[in-house]
């Protein structure tokens, strides 16, 4: 391979990398804590709903997990994790909804 073509692979790379990179979870956190998530999920333990690092783990390596993801938050689900359904959360933004799965996707990381 000739040194200019990798020159040019090089950053290339790199962006692909940051692409991937997961959400801050601070900024999760917020998204979370003003769409009312955080009454039925934490991270790390069981509340009423699983925690995000169990959702996270269930859906490791799915290709269609944000999408499965995306359609859970908007829609609600029941049957997953439990007897105790997830109603619909009408009120997050797709923008918001993306950011919070994206971050699921990367294993919940805080």
């Amino acid at each position: 391979m000739k040194l200019s073509a990798l020159a040019l692979c090089i950053p290339l790379l790199a962006a692909g990398q940051l692409a991937h990179a997961a959400p801050d979870y601070a900024q999760v956190h917020d998204i979370l804590a003003k769409n009312a998530c955080l009454a039925c999920h934490a991270v790390d333990k069981k509340v009423v709903g699983p925690a995000y690092e169990e959702v996270a783990a269930k859906h490791k390596g799915q290709a269609d997990a944000a999408e499965i993801l995306t359609k859970h938050i908007k829609e609600g689900t029941s049957g997953n994790y439990g007897p105790i359904p997830m109603p619909p959360n009408v009120g997050i933004s797709d923008a918001d909804i993306k950011t919070v799965v994206e971050w699921l996707v990367a294993g919940a990381p805080h």
